[in-house]
């Protein structure tokens, strides 16, 4: 019996084994070589001769950075927002796509085009939308009485990232539903019927029935949007390029910028490093409130 474990034990690293081989060369090696210019002074252009080992310098110059800071606040402002905004809606039209209705099944293709759409199409979409001279934002709102001229929305410090943030929303919130929408089809109608004959409120049957059966699927939404949007990039480059004044600068452009536009590898290298470090803080409480969720589901069951 042992034996067999063995051989099934080394069968299965066999079969993994080259999985493991491309994911080291694709994605260990970049990041070991990420960490290795970013305690350097390395730039993009040049040889490799004049390279030197700064040690920490580089990272001590990134936490003081007032640029690179408010890139962060700009981006969790950016994070918390759209994914507050996408989480609601996307389980409002979650509740709503529950109901039977006609023409329910159309309505539930229709509201995963969003977010089947490219990003780099939805962001030109966008940016013909927020068109200071012929985009049908300004029509809209210039017809409804809401604004008496067009606006730069895009071109103004002020209003750039919210309008980028809708695009975004827009994008993202059927993902939300999707998968709201498929945790509300595991709960049985003869629970709201039951809830409705003993006279609770629409307000009390969704906390006491819908809520627990949605928590799941909308906190790995939410934290997956959450990792997702810390990490805008494309959106921006479209819409944006970062401006106006830096007002779209997100840590991703930041990053980009750095090493890119500006050439220098060695501190874009340390930007990039810090971003990922914050990146896999979320991604250590995704996998906590999975293990949790886990936890729960096995307790329940026992």
């Amino acid at each position: 019996m042992l034996t067999l474990q063995k051989r099934e034990r080394r069968q299965a690293w066999g079969l993994l084994a080259p999985m493991l081989i491309v994911m080291g060369l694709l994605t260990a090696w970049p990041l070991l070589r990420t960490i290795w210019l970013s305690f350097t002074d390395a730039a993009l252009i040049g040889s490799g001769d004049n390279i030197h080992y700064v040690g920490i310098e580089n990272y001590l110059y990134a936490l003081s950075d007032p640029d690179f800071l408010d890139a962060l606040w700009r981006t969790l402002y950016f994070t918390v927002l759209s994914v507050a905004l996408e989480g609601v809606i996307g389980v409002l039209v979650a509740l709503l796509l529950n109901q039977k209705f006609y023409g329910r099944s159309v309505l539930r293709v229709l509201v995963i085009l969003p977010w089947a759409l490219p990003t780099i199409v939805n962001a030109m979409m966008w940016r013909l939308n927020f068109n200071p001279d012929y985009g049908s934002i300004n029509a809209l709102l210039s017809q409804l009485g809401i604004i008496d001229g067009y606006r730069s929305w895009l071109g103004s410090p002020d209003s750039a990232l919210n309008a980028v943030m809708l695009a975004d929303v827009w994008k993202n919130y059927s993902l939300v539903t999707l998968l709201v929408l498929a945790a509300l089809q595991s709960v049985p109608d003869d629970l709201y019927e039951a809830a409705r004959l003993d006279g609770a409120s629409a307000f009390r049957r969704f906390r006491a029935i819908t809520f627990p059966a949605i928590v799941g699927a909308l906190s790995v939404a939410l934290i997956l949007r959450t990792i997702d949007a810390f990490k805008i990039f494309d959106i921006i480059y479209v819409m944006t390029r970062g401006g106006p004044v830096d007002s779209t600068k997100t840590l991703s452009f930041f990053v980009y910028q750095e090493s890119f536009s500006y050439l220098r590898a060695g501190s874009g290298a340390a930007y990039a490093i810090l971003m990922t470090l914050l990146c896999s803080i979320l991604i250590a409480l995704y996998m906590a409130l999975l293990y949790r969720q886990r936890q729960r589901g096995v307790a329940s069951e026992t």
